[in-house]
């Protein structure tokens, strides 16, 4: 599998920095205000590193943007955001198929669920990671451009379903169930990542179909 590291870098950075202000509002309600501020400014630095991480075997790179976000995302996000990479990136290899990455997402996902002690169903970014990864487990990775945007629903229905979850992590458990109705700001930064790394992948198919 071929994974285009500077131009995923360049197009997670360009979404977030879109989407701060919603991701920031979403966490005021519920949180701390200043998760799409954060996520942010850790995409930033991860720009500014690109030229070595894209320098780097596709685990290396991985797990350097995983430290890149410890380093730089405020709060909880980062060592979560955090762990997800480097858990990707230790277990992936440098010549990874479609089932590597897979497993290699699953790893991560289990270091998210250990650092953060939690599960899906708590209003959190593994409400959107966990579906994913079990969908995965059905996936047809030779069914191109359709099969890639099923993975976004997937990343989406899981992100929208935050909103009608009590949250039981974070400050948002604060709030009881006045958390209820709100989207987590975690999943739906989530969403927006995966969103970005499938239409990069889109992309990648429509120029090999081209060529």
């Amino acid at each position: 599998m071929d994974i285009p590291i500077r131009e995923l870098i360049d197009a997670i950075s360009v979404q977030l920095q879109q989407h701060a202000e919603e991701l920031t509002d979403l966490d005021r309600a519920i949180g701390d205000g200043d998760h799409g501020i954060n996520m942010a400014r850790g995409w930033n630095a991860v720009v500014a590193a690109r030229a070595e991480i894209a320098s780097l075997p596709p685990g290396a790179a991985l797990e350097k943007i995983g430290m890149t976000l410890v380093m730089n995302v405020g709060g909880a996000s980062g060592p979560l955001f955090g762990s997800l990479f480097m858990g990707l990136g230790k277990h992936l290899g440098d010549n990874p198929g479609f089932a590597e990455f897979r497993n290699a997402l699953r790893a991560g996902i289990e270091l998210v669920q250990q650092r953060g002690r939690s599960t899906a169903g708590e209003k959190t970014m593994l409400d959107v990671f966990v579906p994913l990864v079990e969908m995965l487990e059905t996936f047809d990775p030779g069914g191109g451009t359709k099969t890639v945007e099923e993975i976004i629903t997937t990343a989406r229905c899981g992100m929208e379903s935050t909103q009608a979850m009590l949250a039981t992590k974070g400050r948002a458990a604060f709030l009881g169930e006045r958390s209820l109705g709100h989207v987590d700001p975690g999943a739906m930064s989530s969403y927006l990542i995966i969103e970005t790394v499938c239409n990069v992948i889109i992309r990648n198919l429509a120029r090999q179909e081209s060529s």
